[in-house]
């Protein structure tokens, strides 16, 4: 089997059982997103792919580990021999840290503000950084919105300001307001990611109340400008309702503007628990329209620095998963 095929058929279930020796050092948690608050996940590896596993007890993917990151995946009756990968923070290669672990928005996907964390102090994040240094190349950031978006982005501003002396690549993705791109492009920021998350702006309304989905087009096309192609990212979450015809026009909406488009299955969490994940099938059939539209554009995301299409565990990413 193809590892393109396998990744698909992963996605689409997006859970597996960890069994065998103790494996704490390999699994990662969320703080950010669909993901947060759960018992963490897992990065499985054959050599250079690799793909992010919810940990459940109940799934019917078993992920064996053998000790020292060695471990076998069963899966359709198959055992496939593979490795666990140590994440920095929440992936591997990458400190990849939420500064707000709260939100005042109310997004109908995610369970940040059901949990309800904490904002992290600059001295907090630092230590973080440190104590990952010598095993990761960039350094994200992500965040919540802890009173309002204008107020989360100069804080978050201001945890640049001390990351920059570790002269590595800082991506960024926040909630922005007209003026975010500019003021991050002169912080030294590397990449930005501003997340559109749904297909159609009716989706958007539903989905995300309170939020501009007018903005984000905007901020992207100006971040475009700024930081260049293969530096801007938007996730489109793939199974909120959209048709693959609506799917196909954002995808190529955005890759004309030259933003790389980050095509992230849907976690049935929050508000959308119970709603069924996208099929492998489909998974596979976006992944060759992404592949296309990329193309078209001659954009490369095996470029990416940092963020979700560097780490490329929890999506189907073209130049990636071939």
């Amino acid at each position: 089997m193809q590892w393109k095929d396998l990744k698909a058929r992963l996605l689409a279930v997006g859970q597996a059982r960890l069994t065998g020796e103790p494996a704490e050092q390999y699994i990662a948690r969320s703080a950010a997103g669909p993901g947060a608050g759960g018992i963490g996940a897992v990065f499985f590896a054959m050599g250079s792919h690799r793909v992010k596993l919810a940990i459940s007890p109940l799934s019917s993917i078993e992920i064996a580990h053998r000790g020292n990151g060695t471990a076998d995946l069963f899966f359709e009756g198959q055992c496939i021999s593979g490795h666990l990968l140590e994440p920095g923070f929440h992936c591997p290669d990458q400190a990849f840290i939420t500064v707000t672990g709260s939100c005042i928005f109310r997004c109908r996907y995610c369970s940040v503000p059901r949990i309800g964390g904490k904002r992290k102090t600059i001295e907090e994040i630092m230590k973080m950084v440190e104590s990952v240094r010598d095993r990761v190349h960039a350094i994200s950031i992500t965040s919540g919105v802890l009173s309002t978006i204008e107020e989360e982005e100069a804080y978050v501003s201001e945890v640049i300001q001390h990351l920059t002396p570790y002269n590595l690549p800082i991506g960024v993705s926040i909630y922005p307001t007209v003026t975010t791109p500019d003021r991050l492009k002169d912080l030294g920021v590397a990449e930005v990611k501003f997340n559109l998350e749904a297909a159609t702006p009716e989706l958007f309304s539903q989905m995300c109340p309170g939020l501009d989905y007018g903005l984000l087009w905007q901020v992207l096309d100006r971040s475009v400008h700024l930081f260049g192609k293969n530096r801007v990212f938007s996730n489109v979450i793939v199974g909120l309702g959209e048709t693959d015809a609506e799917l196909e026009t954002c995808i190529k909406k955005l890759t004309s503007l030259g933003v790389i488009p980050v095509l992230r299955p849907l976690n049935p969490v929050a508000g959308l628990a119970g709603t069924p994940r996208p099929s492998a099938e489909r998974l596979k059939k976006i992944f060759a329209i992404h592949e296309r539209a990329l193309a078209a554009a001659a954009l490369e995301p095996r470029l990416a620095m940092t963020m979700c299409t560097n780490c490329a565990g929890c999506d189907l990413v073209p130049g990636r998963d071939a």
